[in-house]
């Protein structure tokens, strides 16, 4: 790991869930299963409710970072493409993460602590996004980048031998009938 970063970062969407299936659930038994991080989005819902999903996801071992703005209890933050340039690394020790979606975008990523760089593959989350970006886009950079957007199994490991530190997803354990086995499979593609 680069600075305690895992090599599966887990982004969560609690639409993209089978339905009854609970968010706060689905987290604990991908902790179960070895997941370390998470990036708690769910940005529809007022920060009050977001934090009760970070404390419930920090009680199980996760490492929570907060999609886009602060959140109580949270090791740090990830922002969007469109914010202010990062600056030097969020202080504190904290995380901060930086969306990107070109290798310029990475390198304007200076202080962050990791970024995603999607897409990856074609992806069912947003259908649309791309085209995906060139394997040769996720190697040589000064800060660690995971590989977001149609992840799965099958490629996370095309991925890290691209150059990625590691992946990210969100719809491919969102949307899984066994969120928790999907993540184990994962692990083992990334290890």
């Amino acid at each position: 790991m680069s600075g305690g970063l895992p090599r599966l970062l887990l982004l969560t969407d609690r639409s993209q869930l089978r339905l009854g299936r609970p968010l706060v659930r689905t987290l604990e038994e991908c902790a179960a299963a070895g997941l370390t991080h998470v990036v708690v989005r769910e940005l529809d819902l007022p920060d009050t409710h977001r934090a009760l999903i970070a404390a419930e996801a920090a009680a199980v071992g996760l490492t929570v970072i907060s999609a886009h703005r602060p959140l109580p209890g949270a090791a740090g933050v990830h922002l969007p493409a469109s914010a202010a340039p990062t600056g030097a690394g969020g202080g504190g020790g904290a995380l901060v993460g930086r969306s990107c979606h070109s290798a310029d975008d990475v390198t304007r990523a200076v202080g962050a602590t990791y970024a995603t760089l999607s897409p990856y593959a074609p992806t069912r989350s947003k259908p649309g996004h791309g085209p995906p970006l060139p394997p040769s886009t996720y190697a040589g950079h000064a800060v660690p980048v995971f590989a977001l957007g149609g992840i799965t199994a099958a490629n996370a490991a095309d991925a890290r031998a691209a150059g990625a530190h590691g992946v990210a997803v969100m719809g491919e354990v969102m949307r899984s009938p066994d969120p928790a086995a999907t993540v184990a499979a994962l692990l083992e593609a990334v290890a």
